[in-house]
């Protein structure tokens, strides 16, 4: 099978390969899946290159932990009744802090666990269907984690994201009143197409004294973090009493100094979500909760860029540099098989 590879971390261009590789199969508890796509996450390329200091966990990696595809075979344990089915893909290569597993999604086939292939609903392609793993259960946990957010107010720190995309959408369908911050003008063009959300460009305005305004001073009940060492003086300043931050990255200062009694004096919490540590509970009901609303057709991913394989570097470079709408590899498998 053709793979992408590398065996030393760095930048894109200079470490990934194609390279042609031996399929394994599915061993016990295992489905081999033809991959279709593969999804590109920002995890997915700071693993790659080393992002604070991360060293490769194994001597081959084959990078990526969402994608898409159908299931060919199965091992000992799974029913033979998966073999043909459409399924969406998460954590394929295992989480940070941990060795995880050396063959992620940009291969032709992975075998993998049978729970972490998941009934792809006819309502999307395959290429939608690699959108969902990392930026779907992130974004489930960040809003429904505490559980019912129906008649709250949300902000969603960088709402035109991938994550912030599928949190605006996870958050209307459940009765929340979504506010979210932007950076450009195409990221709120793109937010607005989501449905009733207030929107706030966060270089041009004063993102508290508007909330302020439009709350009476009342503050946020849940505030999504994409940066919280960045973001973290504004939320404060927008947090309702006794309100969460749930925080899925802090990419601008990995150690960022917390302000405690500003905190403590709101009876504030801070949810440090990470999409790869859901509890087999949280992942159960998240991905429920994910296909009733493709189903539903009210969570749908918006794609920027699809590349082939072999153009894996410059899909890369697309992620890094923060480009609008989530980026997809294609697998020479997926012509004309879309919907089979």
């Amino acid at each position: 099978m053709l793979a992408a590879v590398y065996t030393r971390t760095g930048p894109a261009a200079e470490v990934l390969q194609i390279a042609d590789r031996t399929s394994a199969e599915p061993g016990d508890g295992e489905v081999l899946v033809q991959v279709m796509t593969s999804g590109i996450n920002p995890a997915d390329v700071k693993r790659r290159a080393g992002w604070n200091g991360a060293r490769m966990a194994h001597p081959l990696i084959i990078p990526h932990c969402d994608g898409a595809g159908i299931i060919r075979s199965v091992g000992e344990g799974v029913s033979s009744d998966r073999i043909g089915e459409r399924v969406w893909m998460w954590n394929a290569q295992g989480g940070y802090g941990e060795a995880g597993r050396a063959f992620g999604t940009a291969a032709e086939f992975i075998s993998l666990p049978s729970d972490q292939a998941v009934n792809l609903p006819d309502a999307l392609d395959f290429r939608e269907g690699a959108c969902l793993g990392v930026p779907a259960l992130t974004a489930w946990l960040a809003i429904l984690g505490d559980g019912s957010v129906e008649g709250k107010t949300l902000l969603i720190q960088g709402g035109s994201g991938a994550v912030g995309q599928i949190c605006v959408q996870i958050g209307l369908a459940h009765g929340a009143r979504v506010l979210c911050t932007v950076g450009t003008a195409a990221g709120a063009e793109a937010v607005a197409s989501l449905g009733d959300v207030t929107i706030f460009n966060r270089h041009r305005q004063d993102i508290a004294a508007e909330i302020a305004r439009l709350t009476q001073g009342r503050g946020i009940d849940r505030i999504v973090e994409v940066d919280l060492a960045a973001n973290l003086e504004t939320d404060i300043a927008c947090l309702a009493p006794h309100g969460t931050i749930a925080s899925f990255s802090c990419s601008s200062n990995p150690a960022p100094v917390l302000p405690y009694y500003a905190l403590a004096d709101l009876g504030a919490q801070i949810r440090f979500i990470q999409g790869f540590r859901l509890t087999a509970d949280q992942r159960t009901e998240a991905e429920t909760g994910i296909n009733e609303m493709i189903w539903s057709a009210t969570l749908r991913p918006r794609i920027g860029a699809t590349y082939p394989l072999s153009e894996i570097a410059a899909a890369h470079a697309r992620v890094e540099a923060g480009a609008l709408g989530q980026t997809v590899l294609t697998l020479p498998a997926l012509n004309g098989v879309d919907h089979e």
